[in-house]
Formats: structure tokens, C-alpha cells, sequence
């Protein structure tokens, strides 16, 4: 049976208001990204202690820190990043939740990041040492434009970390955008599917370069990801990530009436498949 999560700031910007709408919609989780416009990696203990307040009003956990980690320029030196890092692994304890969602890096200008595999993974080494013992893991998403931007380098990555506090997001969308992928179950989901841990459902149209589509009817393969999620006995999260509105490099805009069709869709698409989830009573 797996768990809906959601990245509510796509619903709104006021914190508050996201939490209503996770209870209204029967959600326990949600992704932590942006909280009142402010990344949740810049909240000061003030701001953290009233968001933990308003979780626990709610009844409402965090399944990941939905970090912008690794979203940077190789030309950042290391031991600065390590720091934010650092500040990651933090509010994961925080929070009391075991995923930090992270990527893997741009190339310096002008450069292809495909060839920096040796310093990208020396760097996630780097941050695993940071975990371990911890029972917290780094899950990275599949991006466009990171080193991780394809499912061979995704794969490369989780063989060369080789470790238990390192695994994977898997995105279907980002492999439509930024890829021109549509048979990522095909070509993607194989390579991958062993390093697993974590998905997020966003749909999108092969030539679409701002706006998702409904989850089933872009060019993801939701429904053939749900099945095979039912097939594995998957008991993780599904993360609401549709960008409906509009998507960007740091997140994307939903609002709430079109984000409530997007959790019905997946609600209808996990039902086909025989996919159980659990709500909120």
C-alpha cells in the first residue's frame, strides 16, 4: 500500500493554506519545499519551530526534505555545498523524516556535466560519509541538465555512490522534458527500477516546455508506472508534483482546483491498476 505526499506549495504559497488542503484532500505527507515563499533550507529556527507546529495541528508528516541540493554549478566549491548539506541533513532529523531529495550537479559554462562523472561522485560520496549510521538517505531525482539526467547516468551514480544512504527518485516527466522521452517505462524504468525508493507523479507532453498534463494523459506512462509499482509490491511514497500551471527550475504553480483533478486522476490510475494507498481518516 503506498503513501500520497504532496509538493503543496504548488497548491499555495501560505503554508497554512497547504496544509488545509493535504487534510481536505485525506494527504498525511507532504514533500517540504517552499514554505511562505521562503525555501525550507532558509527558515530560521523561529520559522521552523512554527512550521513543526502547524504539522503537528494538522496531523500532517514530511516524507522528504524537498531540497535543492546538488542544484548547483561544480564550479561552487565543494566544501561550501557540503555545508548546505549539512543543513539538509539537519532539518531531516528535524522533521523526523529519512528522505533528502537531491541532484547532481551543473557543469561549469560551457561544459557537459557527462564529463565530470568522477568529481560528481566523489562529491555524493562525500555527503553519504555525512550520513551514515543515520538511517537518513540522499534520493536523487532524474533532471534535466544535471548529471543525472538520464537513466544510465542515474544508474552510474547509485553503482559508483554504492551506498545504503544513497538511492533513487524516479520522475518519469523530467525524462519527457528533458529528454524527449515517450516509452520511459521502455528505455527508463529497467535501468533503474533496482535503486528505486521514491516517486513523484508529474505527467508531460513530449514539445510541452511550461505546462504538465493531467497524470495518464501526457506522455509519462503513469498507468504503466503504477502497475508495475502494484507488480513490485511498492509501499512507498507517491509525491504530487503535476506543474499545471506553469514548471520551472525550483518548482512549478498547480492551484488547488486543478491540483485536486490531478490527485483524483492518480487516485482513479492507482485504482485500475490495483495499487492500494492509504488516506487520511
Amino acid at each position: 500500500m503506498i503513501k500520497f505526499s504532496a509538493f503543496a506549495d504548488e497548491v499555495a504559497t501560505d503554508f497554512e493554506e497547504q496544509l488545509k488542503f493535504l487534510a481536505s484532500e485525506k494527504v498525511q505527507f507532504i514533500e517540504i519545499r517552499f514554505v511562505d515563499r521562503k525555501n525550507i533550507m532558509d527558515l530560521n529556527e523561529k520559522e521552523l519551530l512554527r512550521v513543526k507546529e502547524l504539522l503537528k495541528k494538522y496531523l500532517i508528516r514530511v516524507s522528504a526534505i524537498g531540497s535543492p541540493v546538488g542544484k548547483v554549478s561544480l564550479e561552487v566549491p565543494n566544501s561550501e555545498h557540503l555545508e548546505t548539506f549539512r543543513h539538509a541533513f539537519y532539518l531531516a532529523k528535524y522533521f523526523e523524516t529519512k528522505f533528502i531529495r537531491v541532484f547532481s550537479y551543473y557543469a561549469p559554462d560551457g561544459e557537459n556535466i557527462d564529463d565530470y562523472r568522477d568529481e560528481v561522485i566523489h562529491r555524493m560520496k562525500e555527503k553519504v560519509r555525512i550520513l551514515n549510521g543515520s538511517g537518513i538517505m540522499m534520493v536523487h531525482e532524474n533532471e534535466s541538465h544535471i548529471f543525472g539526467h538520464s537513466a544510465t547516468n542515474c544508474v552510474d551514480l547509485a553503482k559508483g555512490v554504492n551506498s545504503m544512504n544513497f538511492k533513487l527518485v524516479y520522475d518519469p516527466a523530467n525524462f519527457v522534458w528533458g529528454e524527449d522521452i515517450a516509452n520511459n517505462m521502455e528505455v527508463c524504468w529497467p535501468q533503474m527500477k533496482p535503486y528505486v525508493v521514491h516517486i513523484h507523479i508529474k505527467d508531460w507532453k513530449v514539445g510541452s516546455r511550461e505546462v504538465g498534463s493531467m497524470p495518464g494523459k501526457g506522455d509519462g506512462q503513469i498507468p504503466e508506472l503504477l502497475k508495475e509499482l502494484k507488480n513490485m509490491n511498492y509501499k512507498g511514497f507517491l509525491t504530487m508534483e503535476p506543474h499545471l500551471k506553469s514548471g520551472g527550475q525550483f518548482g512549478g504553480d498547480t492551484g488547488p482546483e486543478l491540483f485536486s483533478e490531478a490527485m483524483a486522476s492518480t487516485r482513479k490510475l492507482c485504482d485500475d491498476a490495483g495499487l492500494g494507498y492509504k488516506l487520511k481518516i
